[in-house]
């Protein structure tokens, strides 16, 4: 028997072109998916009265260490060559398999708590095979969609950041892929997050491509950010090796020239900005009108809750005031209007329909297209900090925050409702919170260890 839940009398915000928004309108959900999206809906269903909510598609997070949850915060100065070493070489090579299912399981509940319905999980804390079957056995039980980025251990900084020559382990990668990934069109997908040029020697890169290409996944790799990378030309050299392709996602690109970028949109990559962490940690400005400059589509990311919030909000904020401040100072200095400024809708897109375009799930989600997986989340527009809406893609864009999330689906079902989330929380904080412990036990031991050798 189908179940059968109708969202009636919201403000709709689809972010499908051919629906556009709805001042009042209903949502027809059936069997997990989008069946209908019209002014008025009548159909014998569940009602869910979203009268003074606005409806969006569920935010898509192209690109988050989830793992470090459990060290929320604890570098909220660095820059990226802090990073470095204050989290790859401190605290990375301390982590237990419990300690990734901790921090995954609470990390992707906050994830959905903020109407963050899609995530893929930059995963480079494989320093055992028990660490990945942990991560996706987290990201398994809060039912996030999430894609799965297996990535290379972080057991020391020198081995695996400074022209490594350890690949990441094809048999392992192949038995997560057998073991949890043997369908595609599971709420769980996967891919490979590789470290890529600059960062490890040609042999490694050109391994880590030709097996993802053999598994027939995605891959996601950082490039041109901060002094880390933002002088390796990494676009440029894997061009080089032909190794470019439609099936990569360039995370940040805040130093690439005017030939990486051609030579990303040619040949059909993607792009993920992470706005707060890239204007914080020193990474460079906020590649978001670049990216529109070369007829691609900018996804927003968070990155890293140890230095920024774990938001959409912060993120479509960040990129907003970042490219408007930036090109406001181009044109003070010819002494002219400014022209080109980013929209608040464009931020809403990145946010939504970009990010599923660049997880490589567009055709599930990003939207509420009937046909589209049932990705939907309902903001309290009555709220003290959003009322009175005039316009409801700038309320969502510049007025709401976490608190304004009031429920939350994903394929169909209930993950947070009536501003609760459905799940078992005082166990994830529980979990998150004894591996913290752990974690700064662990580092304190070891820091005295070094201190006294």
């Amino acid at each position: 028997m189908s179940h059968r839940i109708l969202l009636r009398g919201g403000r709709v915000i689809t972010m499908d072109p051919a629906i556009g928004d709805l001042d009042t309108g209903d949502v027809l959900i059936e069997d997990g998916k989008i069946v209908a999206v019209e002014p008025t809906i009548e159909a014998d269903a569940e009602v869910v009265d979203a009268t003074g909510r606005i409806v969006i598609p569920g935010f898509v997070d192209t690109h988050r260490h989830t793992w470090e949850t459990a060290i929320r915060g604890v570098a909220p100065n660095a820059t990226l060559d802090d990073y470095f070493v204050e989290i790859l070489d401190t605290f990375a090579p301390l982590y237990r398999p419990e300690d990734v299912y901790s921090s995954n399981l609470a990390g992707s509940l906050e994830c959905l708590n903020a109407g963050i319905t899609t995530l893929v999980d930059w995963s480079h804390i494989n320093n055992t095979p028990d660490h990945p079957d942990a991560g996706v056995k987290a990201l398994q039980e809060t039912g996030i969609r999430a894609q799965y980025a297996y990535g290379s251990a972080n057991t020391s900084l020198a081995a695996y950041w400074f022209d490594s020559s350890i690949a990441i382990p094809g048999d392992d990668v192949r038995r997560i892929r057998n073991a949890h990934f043997s369908s595609d069109d599971q709420l769980l997908t996967m891919g490979l997050a590789t470290r890529g040029t600059g960062f490890c020697q040609d042999e490694v890169v050109k391994t880590e491509w030709a097996l993802a290409r053999e598994l027939n996944i995605p891959i996601t790799v950082h490039v041109a950010m901060g002094r880390m990378a933002g002088r390796f030309g990494m676009v440029k050299a894997l061009s080089t090796m032909d190794l470019l392709g439609p099936d990569t996602t360039f995370i940040h690109c805040c130093y690439l020239n005017e030939e990486e970028w051609q030579l990303l949109a040619d040949s059909g990559g993607t792009v993920s900005i992470a706005p707060q962490v890239e204007v914080q940690m020193g990474h460079g400005w906020p590649p978001t009108a670049k990216t529109l400059e070369y007829g691609l589509r900018p996804s927003f990311s968070i990155d890293v809750v140890t230095t920024v919030p774990g938001d959409m909000f912060t993120q479509m904020r960040a990129a907003f005031g970042a490219d408007r401040a930036r090109t406001n100072a181009i044109w003070w200095e010819k002494n002219e209007p400014a022209q080109g400024l980013l929209t608040h809708r464009q931020m809403l897109e990145a946010a939504t329909i970009n990010g599923a375009h660049v997880a490589g799930l567009e055709s599930r989600t990003g939207s509420l297209t009937p046909g589209k997986r049932a990705d939907v989340v309902l903001i309290d527009a009555t709220a003290i900090n959003m009322a009175p809406i005039h316009d409801p893609v700038a309320a969502v864009v510049l007025c709401a925050d976490v608190s304004n999330v009031e429920a939350v689906l994903v394929d169909g079902q209930w993950r947070k409702r009536d501003f609760k989330l459905v799940a078992d929380v005082a166990n994830a904080r529980t979990l998150v919170e004894n591996s913290r412990d752990h974690l700064l036990a662990e580092a304190a031991r070891k820091a005295r260890e070094t201190a006294a050798a």
